[in-house]
């Protein structure tokens, strides 16, 4: 698959530096390869990113600011570039990627709701926790925020949220302007290893007021009913592809430095073979989300995130043991990458989304025949 730097048949996200492809491409539109390609090639100029919280931040203003995240929304036929272009930052940086991840889904949340999104960078604070829960109270004049939420990341560092909070009815939505709101960020509750540059910390409001207009959507419940929902849910396995493949080009480039060796050879065939695959399989799962089915559209997000979640955990043991302890030791970056990796991809929920796919199976293809 190697060949004079070319990764055949992942020209855009692929393991190899991918230039100098015709073959893998040959199908694919210009527009659908310009944006991953544009967002590559500017980290590749920008340089290393400084391990430390506003150097994130600043790349993903960066990002923003140049223009490179204005990609097609999910549904609109293009759903594959988006997400190749995520996993493009995330094959870089996964904090940068996560703060990427999140204003993209502020875009899809306000076009599923028919709003202008405003300027800035944006986050979606939308987990829910047993622990910390944000309440909605409505007033004459809009609505009153109070309570906790958990896993804010970009905390300090976007200017407005998506934010979920729970009133009598249900889950709400709304538009959350943070650096004008009276919130506080306890810089204490942040990650210690993995993910810690992406600033996720525990967010606490008491009687933040927003008005009427601030409420996204039509009512409680709408953040899961929306359109674009089960995109999002998928977005995150691009991220996890992302970082893997990061993964796969350290150990391209730790091969590139030693002589030619048939054991570490494997592993990169391997690797390679692993992006390809959850290339495909977000591809198929972009192309789901074109067709706009709900339904079909769940099942492929919750298929895609079980595959990719298994595949980058394959490939990140097999690139490790063929690095060695040297290569781990000796690379900070590529241990940042690991521990960040390890966190993203424990985003996934394991047996319980296994089990909810379990449940879709047996809905859509009904009892096995009688013997």
């Amino acid at each position: 698959m190697l060949n004079g730097g070319v990764l055949v048949g992942l020209a855009v996200c692929g393991v190899g530096d991918c230039s100098g492809s015709a073959t893998a491409d040959k199908d694919r539109s210009v527009t659908a390869i310009d944006p991953p390609q544009a967002i590559r090639r500017h980290l590749q100029q920008r340089g290393p990113i400084s391990p430390d919280l506003h150097a994130v931040a600043d790349t993903a203003w960066e990002l923003l600011g140049a223009g490179l995240l204005a990609l097609p929304l999910p549904g609109e036929g293009a759903t594959i570039v988006r997400w190749r272009a995520l996993a493009e930052v995330a094959a870089v940086d996964l904090a940068v990627a996560q703060l990427v991840e999140g204003h993209l889904e502020a875009q899809a949340i306000h076009a599923d709701a028919g709003r202008t999104m405003a300027d800035g960078l944006w986050a979606v604070w939308a987990a829910q926790s047993h622990d910390a829960t944000l309440t909605a109270r409505a007033v004459d004049d809009g609505w009153v925020l109070d309570g906790s939420k958990r896993w804010c990341s970009g905390a300090r560092s976007v200017t407005a949220a998506v934010v979920t909070a729970r009133d009598q009815a249900g889950i709400r939505t709304f538009a959350l302007p943070v650096r004008e709101a009276d919130l506080r960020f306890d810089p204490n509750s942040g990650l210690s290893s993995g993910m810690a540059l992406a600033d996720t910390l525990l967010m606490s409001a008491s009687d933040v007021h927003l008005p009427a207009t601030a409420e996204l959507g039509s009512g409680a419940g709408w953040f899961f009913e929306r359109p674009g929902y089960w995109a999002g849910v998928a977005a995150q396995a691009a991220t996890w592809y992302g970082g893997a493949m990061g993964v796969a080009r350290a150990l391209r480039a730790a091969v590139g430095r030693r002589e030619a060796d048939p054991f570490v050879l494997t592993h990169l065939g391997f690797a390679d073979a692993c992006c390809e695959a959850m290339d495909a399989i977000l591809e198929r799962a972009a192309t789901v989300v074109d067709a706009q089915a709900p339904g079909a559209a769940r099942a492929a997000a919750w298929q895609a995130r079980a595959a990719v979640e298994f595949v980058v955990a394959e490939l990140v043991r097999r690139a490790t043991i063929a690095m060695g302890a040297a290569v781990l030791a000796d690379d900070p970056a590529l241990a940042r990458r690991l521990a960040d990796l390890s966190v993203s991809v424990r985003r996934h929920g394991g047996e319980r989304e296994h089990a909810a796919l379990g449940a879709d199976v047996l809905d859509r293809e009904g009892p096995p025949p009688a013997s």
